[in-house]
């Protein structure tokens, strides 16, 4: 278990090989941990999905139903501006201090008197559980080339795990508790993911001898340079983007008449997704094997086939059939990209995961935004015809650029 502590060292550049490249640092556990650590991080972004009609009931207007779309535009914030100081500033400290900060947020939405200041803190919140992206590319950094898509599948799996079993937890909270008990307990867990970080994290070398002002003005660069980074930024974003149209409306559209359930079995519909954590770690090993491009077209055609699936059969064993094969889908897609994204230029791995992931969360905003608009006037009916419309969008980029190589 005190593995992790072996690679720490006063040296800085312990356990690096020459140029800064990493030998295989990572023990099962330290991959787990930060595992772990990285799921609880990004859940904080979606405890309020399930919970958004229980805050409406006690702070109604219209500020409240911004509360999922202003996280996630915090998220993708923090993507664009703290990330990037994953490849400056030494990684260890820079998680700790993410996740102390988190939790100081966390208990600003806790005693949040009304819905402006709700907003504010999860702004905040959305931009310090970025820290998920400083664990991501550690992650891949501390990996050998040969087991990347592997280390980063099961990272990845734990994202997924806190994106999904957040809304399970958010919504058992809020239905018996309250929407400000969910809060206050992420406060703890936010400390306790921090301390294991503290505790097993190396100490890392910064990559880059840039200065923050020239990291961010080098993110343009990078997105000129690298065609595969915009392919799979933008695939993401949409695919995305569907996701979050249906995570979004799903408590309002399980409180309608047709089946009058709670933000508890809105969460619960968590545990059934989490099924698509096992494609995170089968992506990773084709990646690693045969190239990640077909996982990622299977990914956007399998989005498409859910949103099909909630279109015609509207009932509680449509939307658990349909909620598997689009978790499965993004998961599997989600890997694949990051594995393209990697590959690009070793040495900038949090710029580049700055510019795909905030791309990504961008569209997943966008997603949340352009559904609750749609929900008022058109229903589940709106919200279907949106999804799939965005995850056809995906598959028609991934056909466009298969062509493309083919030609």
């Amino acid at each position: 278990m005190n593995a992790g502590h072996t690679h720490s060292s006063s040296n800085p550049a312990a356990g690096m090989e020459a140029g800064s490249r990493p030998v295989h640092l990572l023990s099962g556990f330290l991959t787990l941990g930060m595992a772990v650590a990285a799921g609880v991080a990004v859940a904080n972004i979606y405890y309020n999905q399930p919970m958004l009609g229980i805050i409406q009931r006690e702070l109604p207007g219209p500020l409240t139903s911004l509360i999922p779309t202003i996280t996630q535009l915090g998220y993708a914030a923090g993507l664009f501006l703290l990330v990037p100081v994953g490849d400056l500033l030494e990684r260890k400290r820079l998680i700790v201090l993410q996740f102390t900060l988190l939790a100081v947020a966390l208990a600003g939405a806790a005693l949040a008197p009304n819905a402006a200041i709700l907003l504010v803190a999860s702004l905040i919140v959305g931009a310090m559980a970025t820290v998920t992206q400083q664990i991501v590319p550690f992650a891949a950094h501390l990996s050998s080339p040969q087991r990347r898509g592997h280390t980063i599948g099961i990272v990845m799996a734990g994202v997924l795990g806190g994106i999904l079993l957040s809304r399970t937890l958010a919504g058992v909270v809020a239905t018996y508790a309250g929407w400000r008990e969910m809060f206050w307990l992420g406060v703890p867990i936010a400390l306790g993911a921090g301390a294991l970080m503290a505790w097993c994290l190396p100490t890392s070398r910064p990559d880059s001898r840039l200065h923050y002002g020239q990291l961010l003005a080098s993110l343009a660069g990078l997105w000129k340079e690298f065609s595969a980074l915009r392919l799979a930024a933008f695939t993401q974003g949409l695919l995305f983007a569907a996701f979050s149209v249906f995570w979004t409306t799903l408590a309002l559209h399980l409180q309608e008449p047709g089946f009058g359930l709670g933000a508890d079995a809105a969460g619960l519909f968590g545990i059934v997704g989490a099924i698509g954590i096992l494609a995170a770690p089968f992506a990773g090993r084709v990646a690693d094997k045969h190239g990640p491009q077909r996982i990622i077209a299977l990914g956007a055609i399998l989005t498409l086939v859910s949103w099909g699936v909630f279109g015609l059969w509207n009932s509680l064993a449509g939307l658990i059939v349909g909620v598997i094969v689009l978790d499965f889908a993004i998961q599997g897609a989600l890997v694949s990209n990051q594995h393209v994204v990697y590959a690009l230029r070793p040495e900038a791995w949090a710029r580049l995961n700055t510019i795909f992931m905030g791309t990504m969360f961008l569209g997943g905003a966008g997603g949340s935004a352009v559904a609750m608009l749609v929900w008022p006037s058109y229903g589940w009916t709106g919200i279907v015809a949106l999804g799939a419309a965005l995850a056809l969008l995906a598959t028609l980029l991934q056909a466009r650029s298969w062509i493309g190589r083919r030609a």
